[in-house]
């Protein structure tokens, strides 16, 4: 159980640094479909189907987010 964390957290860490050359927008799109397929794992007990609608439905979400405020 540690080694997963271990390597989830190595992965996190590596996919966050990937984001620096990413317009705002496709952070936003990036990190919403990773927060979205951990909310449909979670939701549907780890479905592969409710993981990948969960990533759809966030990266949607997060590449429609306005960071122009006006």
């Amino acid at each position: 159980m540690r080694s997963i964390a271990a390597l989830a957290i190595l992965t996190l860490a590596a996919g966050l640094g990937a984001c620096s050359g990413m317009s705002r927008q496709d952070q936003n799109t990036a990190i919403g479909a990773g927060a979205g397929a951990v909310g449909g794992s979670v939701l549907t007990g780890g479905s592969t189907i409710g993981t990948l609608g969960g990533a759809a439905i966030g990266g949607y979400i997060g590449n429609q987010v306005d960071t122009n405020k006006k």
